[in-house]
């Protein structure tokens, strides 16, 4: 069987593996489309925490169970399905809380621990989200809008806030969808024209600003002389990330999305000065994924126009570095895997 194994920073290597049997719980799924997201992109580049080589990546998954196991969960086979990635213990004190993104031992397929970049893989059946009228792309893009929705949950908007998103890739798109259903004032910044402009057209966006020197003056203005209540910065930039302790308002809150593997740093008496509230939010919670596909199948969220580059598992060693990686014309890119593999 196919598979395609980032070896190490900046190497893909396709090999052949056996087809997965699945243990007691788990079903055997047919892989179709793999979203390509931030995470495998630093994976590539080595700049990924919580990551150790050689690995098969792919966590955003459309798939379409071929057998749904001894425990199958309502699954029959043939159900086109979104995989929740994140596997937890279900008894550390992160999961009693009902938190189980936050495992303390969590393992997430793709990044700890082997993922999708293949034909066929076995997950656990209770992970896997089924839906009867999305297609396997829609499917595929579920778990970057619940990461969007989570970190919106956690930065708890209300519809009066003045809200800005640092960076408009796909993890920021998620954000900013369920930003504007708060009906809060919402602003964009980032460093690409392209995607701003993306911004504007596609999700409706009042409120862009390219990241520079000027960008403060234009946030205030926006906020009619007031910094942003709210900011989540979604560039996995260590330096973004510190300055936005620059560009929230006394009193207001900064959620981190985005992940680095660096330190960030800030100015203590500015930080308390402020009042501020710093939050940290990973992943997404299981209802979430169910809320999503709803919304999804309601037409209230339309993810097809994110879609920029797409190309085949087999070609993913050839185009991944030159076309993909570092290439901000890359909104989303998503990796088709054929019927004959």
């Amino acid at each position: 069987m196919l598979q395609i194994v980032l070896e190490k920073p900046g190497k893909f290597a396709t090999t052949d593996g056996p087809k997965p049997v699945p243990a007691p719980g788990e079903a055997l799924v047919r892989v179709h489309r793999i979203g390509v997201c931030g995470t495998d992109l630093h994976a590539f580049t080595g700049t990924q925490p919580f990551f150790s080589y050689p690995r098969i990546l792919g966590h955003e998954l459309g798939v379409e169970v071929i057998d749904p196991g001894s425990e199958p969960h309502g699954l029959t086979a043939g159900d086109r399905c979104s995989v929740e990635p994140y596997l937890n213990c279900g008894h550390c004190i992160a999961c009693r809380r009902g938190k189980p993104n936050c495992c303390a031992s969590l393992n997430v397929l793709g990044v700890h621990s082997d993922g999708g970049m293949r034909p066929f893989f076995a997950v656990p059946a209770h992970k896997l989200h089924r839906s009867a009228k999305l297609d396997y792309e829609q499917l595929a893009l579920v778990e970057t809008l619940g990461i969007g929705a989570h970190a919106v949950e956690r930065a708890e908007i209300r519809c009066e806030d003045f809200v800005l998103v640092i960076g408009a890739g796909p993890i920021g798109l998620g954000i900013i969808q369920f930003a504007l259903v708060t009906g809060a004032t919402v602003a964009v910044m980032d460093i690409s024209e392209n995607r701003l402009t993306f911004c504007r057209e596609q999700l409706g966006v009042k409120h862009t600003v390219v990241a520079g020197p000027e960008a403060v003056a234009q946030i205030k203005i926006i906020g009619g002389g007031d910094l942003p209540t709210i900011v989540l910065d979604a560039t996995g930039s260590a330096k973004s990330m510190a300055g936005t302790f620059e560009l929230t308002a006394y009193g207001g809150r900064i959620v981190f999305v985005g992940l680095v593997q660096a330190e960030v740093t800030f100015n203590d008496p500015n930080f308390h000065r402020r009042e501020l509230t710093l939050c940290a939010t990973r992943n997404s919670v299981p209802g979430t994924f169910r809320d999503i596909i709803a919304l999804i199948e309601a037409g209230r969220i339309d993810t097809k126009h994110w879609i920029t580059h797409r190309f085949t598992l087999a070609d993913t060693p050839a185009v991944f570095p030159g076309e993909i990686a570092g290439n901000l014309a890359v909104l989303k890119a998503m990796i088709e895997v054929p019927a004959n593999l």
